[in-house]
């Protein structure tokens, strides 16, 4: 199984939610996607992406202005 480490540092929603949802279409069931993003929406996004979709977000921390979004395949 390929995890995957998926760079949107810089870019605005909705890009940082059409990337990852992009790159999990590709991913295996249980594989585990981490999204590193700068966009303050990002959080918010993704678990609501996540609600709406049955992936599971693992993780959602913030460091120095950078957001890392853990989010396991359905």
């Amino acid at each position: 199984m390929m995890n995957q480490t998926l760079d949107v540092t810089g870019l605005k929603c909705p890009l940082p939610i059409l990337r990852a949802k992009k790159a999990l279409a590709q991913m295996e069931q249980g594989a585990v996607l981490t999204v590193l993003a700068t966009d303050g929406g990002a959080p918010g996004d993704f678990e609501a992406f996540c609600r709406q979709t049955g992936h599971e977000l693992l993780q959602s921390s913030e460091d120095n202005g950078v957001f890392t979004l853990v989010v396991k395949h359905k």
